[in-house]
């Protein structure tokens, strides 16, 4: 495919099916009472096709100025909208672009982040009358979320999973139904005792806990991924949403992977540890054939990437729990 890296290497054993041109709609406002300020997404669609499946991709909190926000995750947002998704990112008001300070309870605004994909959902209609060519092409019963990191804890969130704030013992679990399956991508692992002294300064309302999470949901982890500033574990701890989550659950683990996956947050973005088109390229055809798996019954995509896959160690290997009643 001209579009592809010519970097793309071994990935492109991966089987993918032809893309297609897309379009960007941005920013488009959201009415949002109550909130600092409005909500803003970027929605990244196919030009053509209809029943379109929609992903909700929500960003990270990392060091660059712009790429937590509507602004980052091209490589994803439009790697899965050339190949059939509606793409739907806001930028939460933890972004480093708002320049806002968390509320005590709601630090780096985590509750508001769940809050906005909520929104989102109910605001399809506004969504689809917005953005041009789009009314009418949607199919709003196939929806999957994507997170990266902070984005990964939000939408393990929305997964099912649940959030005990240690000081206090608030609950929280915005369980939203009308996610079907998720990826998670270098996502935030278990609370208590695995974070650090520096993670429960961080994040002093985290108390993430997995065994209410049994939304299909694959886990990506880089198997060097490692953060002491958050946990006393290891790059494993990143994949505990796979560990610990109950109902069918996969886990891809990337090799040599960092946090950056090869380059999911942006091209060429200077927090990438892991600069990587090949290691890239493997992670977007991975997920995609997840979600359209999991969206789509009998569809054989998932089977197809992992047999492709498992001829491709130096990349990755894929482990999956089937569901257990």
């Amino acid at each position: 495919m001209a579009s592809e890296h010519v970097l793309i290497g071994a990935a492109a054993k991966i089987p993918v099916g032809p893309s297609s041109p897309i379009t960007v709609y941005t920013p488009l406002i959201i009415p949002s009472p109550g909130r600092p300020v409005e909500l803003q997404l970027r929605v990244t669609a196919p030009v053509t096709g209809d029943a379109l499946p929609i992903v909700l991709l929500s960003h990270g909190h990392g060091p660059s100025n712009w790429l937590s926000s509507l602004n980052g995750y091209a490589p994803l947002a439009e790697f899965y909208a050339k190949h059939g998704f509606v793409v739907i990112q806001p930028t939460h008001l933890s972004s480093t672009t708002l320049g806002l300070q968390g509320i005590p309870g709601d630090e780096m605004y985590w509750q508001s982040r769940s809050e906005d994909m909520t929104r989102i959902l109910d605001q399809l209609d506004h969504i689809e009358s917005t953005v041009p060519g789009l009314k009418g092409r949607v199919d709003r019963s196939k929806v999957a979320g994507v997170g990266h990191s902070f984005g990964g804890f939000t939408m393990s969130l929305l997964l099912g999973a649940t959030n005990t704030d240690p000081r206090d013992g608030t609950v929280s679990r915005p369980f939203e139904q009308r996610i079907q399956a998720g990826v998670l991508f270098g996502n935030t692992g278990n609370g208590g005792a695995d974070l650090s002294e520096d993670g429960r300064k961080i994040v002093p309302f985290y108390g993430l806990d997995f065994s209410t999470m049994h939304t299909p949901t694959l886990t990506i982890g880089g198997e060097d991924d490692v953060s002491p500033y958050l946990t006393v574990r290891g790059a494993d701890w990143h994949w505990d949403s796979y560990t610990h989550g109950p109902g069918f659950k996969d886990l891809l683990r990337v090799k040599g992977g960092h946090h950056g996956f090869g380059g999911i947050c942006g091209w060429d973005a200077k927090g990438t540890e892991d600069e990587s088109p090949e290691m890239l390229s493997m992670v977007q055809r991975m997920s995609l054939a997840y979600m359209k798996s999991q969206l789509y019954e009998g569809d054989k995509s998932w089977e197809q990437a992992c047999k492709a896959l498992s001829g491709l160690e130096a990349l990755g290997s894929i482990e999956s729990k089937p569901l257990v009643e």
